[in-house]
């Protein structure tokens, strides 16, 4: 094994994550943030939506957000094995305040453009390219190999609880004091996990001379996956899942809430209900058996997301759309924890940082395809767009059940 996966920084091998203090302070700073992203989330498609009244407007600004992050991913990946992933973090997290700010204030000023809005999202999304792979090659630096599922979980539910309990102040935050407000919060937020990370000793630097220059180094990532015959199969499958949900439920959720309900409440019960899916699925590994047998369940949540995809564009009641959304939340978050915990086991620490970016692009690389598809989708007709989506999901579903190198993850 590289000696830089041997050990945590606490030097405290297979005890609980939440008795790691690195790790702790890492994911109080982290679920307050994530909390705080919640506003954004919120105030951001509502911001759009009542300054245009498009859903194609707001999958072309989603789009804008989308696009940075994907061709910079790999990047960042690579710029986290070489520079350090904290030191990634700190850094994205004071960009990411700075930005947040400033809209707050045009927003407050009443001096707020749509181009402003444009520019937020492309400078958000670059930032995304390198803070996402960075959390998670920082994470196995905190915690011991066999406690990364319980980590993941951990951040897993923070992460679900805040979309849970995040929506309805969120909504009633902009309703009480408007979106200057939301926007103020979530910047507020960011300080606490930039705190966090400021009170974590980086991890060990690589080994002198293993460094590679950008392209290199990018390039031994993607050639790890390739030579990976499941991985790469598990990176084609995200990749096409993703394509055909994340838009139609980004985008067609707010649509549904603003044009079919006309309801700001209404579109935060619904991402409450799907987030509060996931949170029961994040933490479902900590109580069940080990899953050995990670693509049947990979296979058995496609099913499940199509075939809730496409009840959700013929339901017209706010209750059964919720019920709907989780149980898709609670397939997603199961197995999002088991894969990422699957991902960060299976590969070299050396290498952590560029392969999670693989992952990463594979998970946004066609999002912004699917932004603006949602979007122009919607301008013909809202139930169409969710039975795209499902039409797309459970093709998925049939030509992975077909390769065996997916069944046969475990």
């Amino acid at each position: 094994m590289n000696a830089l996966s041997a050990e945590p920084l606490d030097a405290t091998a297979s005890v609980h994550p939440l008795r790691t203090k690195y790790f702790r302070r890492f994911w109080i700073g982290a679920t307050i943030s994530l909390f705080g992203d919640q506003f954004y989330l919120v105030a951001l498609p509502w911001l759009v939506l009542q300054l245009t009244g498009s859903g194609l407007a707001l999958g072309t600004i989603l789009m804008v957000a989308a696009i940075p992050r994907a061709v910079f991913m790999l990047v960042g990946g690579a710029a986290s094995d070489r520079v350090s992933p904290r030191k990634v973090m700190i850094t994205t997290g004071i960009a990411r305040t700075i930005l947040v700010a400033a809209v707050a204030e045009l927003v407050y000023l009443h001096l707020l453009k749509l181009w402003h809005l444009y520019l937020l999202a492309g400078a958000f999304g670059f930032a995304d390219a390198f803070s996402y792979p960075a959390a998670m090659a920082l994470l196995p630096s905190l915690v011991s190999l066999d406690r990364l599922p319980a980590a993941n979980a951990l951040f897993g539910s923070s992460a679900q609880l805040s979309t849970t309990a995040g929506p309805a102040p969120a909504g009633w935050t902009v309703k009480r004091w408007g979106i200057a407000a939301a926007f103020a919060i979530d910047a507020v937020s960011f300080l606490f996990v930039i705190g966090a990370l400021l009170m974590i000793p980086d991890p060990p630097a690589p080994p002198p001379g293993s460094r590679r220059a950008m392209g290199k180094a990018i390039w031994e990532g993607l050639r790890h996956v390739a030579q990976d015959p499941p991985m790469r199969a598990l990176m084609l499958v995200i990749a096409a899942m993703n394509f055909g949900v994340t838009g139609p439920l980004v985008v067609g959720l707010a649509a549904m809430g603003k044009l079919r309900f006309g309801s700001a409440a209404v579109f935060g019960i619904l991402l409450s209900a799907m987030a509060g899916g996931g949170l029961v699925g994040t933490l479902l590994p900590a109580v069940l058996p080990r899953q050995r047998h990670r693509g049947p369940l990979l296979l058995g949540f496609c099913f499940v997301m199509g075939a809730g995809m496409a009840a959700i564009g013929f339901l017209h009641h706010v209750v059964a759309i919720a019920a709907v959304l989780a149980v898709v939340g609670v397939g997603s978050g199961l197995v999002g924890v088991h894969l990422q915990a699957w991902f960060q086991a299976r590969v070299d620490r050396a290498l952590l940082g560029r392969v999670m970016s693989v992952l990463m692009f594979a998970v946004i690389g066609l999002v912004p395809i699917s932004y603006v598809m949602a979007g122009a989708l919607i301008q013909v007709n809202l139930t169409l767009m969710f039975e795209v989506s499902a039409a797309i999901l459970l093709v998925v579903t049939v030509f992975a059940a077909l390769d065996p190198s997916v069944r046969a993850i475990n």
